[in-house]
C-alpha cells in the first residue's frame, strides 16, 4: 500500500502542468504588450513615431492605414526652390498664430509703399 500513496509525490507530468501556467502567464504578457503598442498592426488609426528627435540620426515611422513609410534624416540642412508662404507669430501665452500670405495681401503691401522718385 505504500506504493500507491508515495506515486503522486514523484510524478513528473506535475512539473510539466506548472511550465504550461507559466507559459500561458508570459503569453498573456506578450499580448497586452502588443495591443498597447502605439505602431499595433491591428488598430486603424495613422500612427507618428519620432525617434532620436533633434540628432542626426533622427528617424520618423508614419503608419497611415496599412503603408508604413520611414523617414531617415541625413543631417543636412533642406533646399530648394520655394517662396514666402506666410508667417508665424508666437503670442505671450505661448500659442502660435500662422497667417498666409495671399496675392492680396502682397499687392496691398506692393501698393502701400512709396513709389521710387526719379
Amino acid at each position: 500500500m505504500k506504493f500507491l500513496e508515495e506515486s503522486e509525490a514523484d510524478d513528473p507530468i506535475l512539473s510539466v502542468v506548472n511550465l504550461i501556467d507559466v507559459f500561458l502567464v508570459v503569453i498573456a504578457a506578450l499580448l497586452v504588450a502588443i495591443a498597447q503598442n502605439p505602431a499595433n498592426p491591428f488598430t486603424h488609426d495613422d500612427v507618428t513615431v519620432i525617434t532620436n528627435p533633434g540628432k542626426p540620426n533622427m528617424e520618423i515611422v508614419s503608419r497611415q492605414g496599412e503603408k508604413v513609410v520611414r523617414y531617415q534624416a541625413s543631417g543636412q540642412v533642406g533646399s530648394g526652390d520655394g517662396i514666402k508662404a506666410g508667417v508665424a507669430y508666437r503670442m505671450k501665452d505661448g500659442s502660435m498664430v500662422y497667417v498666409p500670405e495671399t496675392a492680396n495681401t502682397a499687392s496691398t503691401a506692393a501698393a502701400t509703399q512709396p513709389a521710387a522718385q526719379p
